[in-house]
């Protein structure tokens, strides 16, 4: 499995404050915003630190997100009928109510077009 990497920057003042980890990373990146806001020569604070986190937590959750999204299940197809030799078989019109069915999968997300 392939980990993205995230990076995670604050400019402050003459100081810039750049944190590259990776998804498994998430606790080692939290714990070291920790460590910075408590050093009192950095002019990293409490405020940074919180601010950072609640962006890595976000993109954390988003990242769970995007692994464990299921698709929709398919519908179940309904029994197919015997078929009749091609001279028996009636020839009608196409049912135009049928030609209207959404396709399995898609979703219709209100700007007036489908999306996968």
């Amino acid at each position: 499995m392939q980990h993205e990497m995230n990076v995670l920057a604050l400019v402050k003042n003459s100081e810039r404050y750049v944190f590259l980890y990776d998804d498994d990373s998430t606790e080692s990146v939290l714990q070291k915003l920790g460590q910075f806001a408590a050093d009192e020569d950095l002019s990293f604070s409490w405020y940074d630190a919180a601010v950072l986190s609640q962006k890595v937590r976000r993109l954390k959750e988003e990242t769970i997100a995007k692994t464990s999204a299921v698709p929709a299940p398919l519908a179940p197809l309904a029994p197919l009928a015997p078929l009749a030799p091609p001279s028996a078989q009636p020839q009608s019109e196409p049912d135009p109510q049928r030609e209207s069915v959404p396709l399995p999968g898609l979703r219709f997300r209100g700007s007036g077009r489908f999306l996968p």
